[in-house]
């Protein structure tokens, strides 16, 4: 599953530095992360940044995007292969 981020978030701005995929974003009032992004820190740490630094305690798996470790893996690999191209491209 990916995560996300809710209500309770006081825009602290510590989770989104520490995002290795750049998920995490400021949205219209408070943090949001893209689920399209969002390995849940898989292929860089064994968990998840953003739910270790943040002193709230306010970002649960996301029910609404369901992914198996093997899909998490799998948008990892995506998103790695597009970094690499892009920079190899530059």
């Amino acid at each position: 599953m990916a995560l996300i981020i809710t209500d309770e978030c006081i825009n602290c701005d510590v989770c989104e530095p520490e995002c290795p995929n750049e998920a995490i974003s400021m949205g219209p009032e408070i943090y949001r992360i893209d689920p399209g992004r969002c390995t849940q820190c898989v292929g860089h740490f064994d968990e998840p940044q953003c739910v270790q630094v943040c002193p709230v305690s306010c970002i649960p798996l996301d029910p609404a995007h369901v992914e198996s470790s093997e899909s998490l893996w799998a948008k990892y690999r995506r998103l790695h292969a597009t970094a690499s191209t892009t920079s190899q491209s530059g």
